[in-house]
């Protein structure tokens, strides 16, 4: 298999969730335990020159990608596409969180005041209609890299006018100012994820506490109301999590004003990370969805492989489908 990826040298295919083809297709519904990866989590490796055109630009323009970073199991796929997910602010996170495997420092590099524009000329390179802007969460700066994310949505729209931009970004510690640095930047969404219930985010996150998130959610959802931003979330399952908990957590997203929520399901980037508790299977995923409908969310995105910024343009414009319909 290594061989099969020799072609695109960019692509760290030794850090990657690469799952292969597996022929089965049962679904049980009961989750299964840790151990050998369960049927559906299995898939044909995509096929396409465009998978070395992705690579070829972004190591062309010296950038990161969350995609590469913290191991996603939809690099291939996405990439394949002429998808990408920009990681910015370096690659070097002040947090060590236990579910993530991007890099840690406490004292990360000098932020780069080219790449804006490195990010802008890529999305125009990939033909970009959707571009998702993630960070690492950068506590060492006084607004914890806000201004830097502005900066790159601005170059974006500048590259890119007919674009739309979703953001993911850190909590910014809970710094106000940064927050409205933020605003400033008016994406079509801003997401910010949850990452997994209340009972668990000790564990799970290293400095973001459960509250801080849904306070963050609601005080970007009141400072954008009447405008066209949508709010996102996201978490992961599989850590331990009750059912119950799930629900719970997907009731607070709702009231702190999330018309969109991910759920998928979490997967051990490298051994010094938390560990798998559970396989969650597709029926459970469904049951998550359906259960978020009936809360009154407008757009539930849920199953093994989902991930924050995974079809994101589709997420995006299947949200707005539904809004329309809710508010019709």
């Amino acid at each position: 298999m290594q061989e099969r990826f020799d072609t695109t040298p960019k692509i760290k295919t030794s850090r990657l969730n690469v799952l292969p083809q597996n022929p089965e297709s049962e679904q049980p519904d009961q989750a299964v335990g840790p151990g050998r990866f369960p049927s559906w989590l299995h898939r044909k490796l995509p096929k396409g020159s465009e998978l070395r055109q992705t690579s070829q630009i972004v190591s062309d323009n010296r950038l990161h990608t969350v995609c590469e970073e913290a191991k996603c199991p939809n690099l291939l796929e996405c990439w394949s596409k002429k998808t990408a997910t920009f990681l910015v602010l370096g690659k070097e996170c002040t947090r060590n969180c236990g579910f993530c495997s991007i890099d840690f420092a406490k004292a990360p590099k000098d932020l780069d005041p080219e790449e804006p524009l490195r990010v802008a000329q890529s999305v125009k390179a990939l033909g970009l209609q959707h571009v998702v802007i993630t960070m690492v969460a950068r506590d060492d700066l006084t607004d914890g890299g806000s201004a830097h994310i502005v900066a790159v949505v601005e170059a974006i729209r500048q590259e890119n006018p007919e674009a739309t931009v979703e953001i993911l970004t850190s909590d910014f510690d809970g710094n106000q100012t940064a927050w409205e640095h933020i605003l400033s930047a008016q994406p079509d969404i801003f997401n910010h994820n949850v990452e997994t219930v209340r009972e668990l985010t000790p564990r799970v996150r290293h400095k973001a506490t459960y509250e801080r998130t849904l306070a963050f959610l609601r005080y970007m959802k009141d400072r954008t109301a009447g405008t066209h931003t949508l709010i996102k979330s996201g978490l992961m399952v599989g850590l331990g999590e009750t059912e119950e908990q799930v629900f719970d957590t997907i009731r607070d997203l709702q009231a702190s004003g999330c018309a969109i929520i991910t759920i998928g399901q979490y997967l051990q980037p490298d051994p010094k990370k938390l560990r798998v508790k559970s396989f969650v299977p597709p029926v459970q995923f469904q049951k998550y969805e359906e259960f978020g409908y009936a809360q009154g969310i407008a757009y539930m995105y849920c199953g093994p492989f989902v991930r924050s910024s995974y079809n994101a343009n589709l997420v995006l414009k299947k949200a707005n489908e539904q809004i329309h319909i809710i508010n019709s």
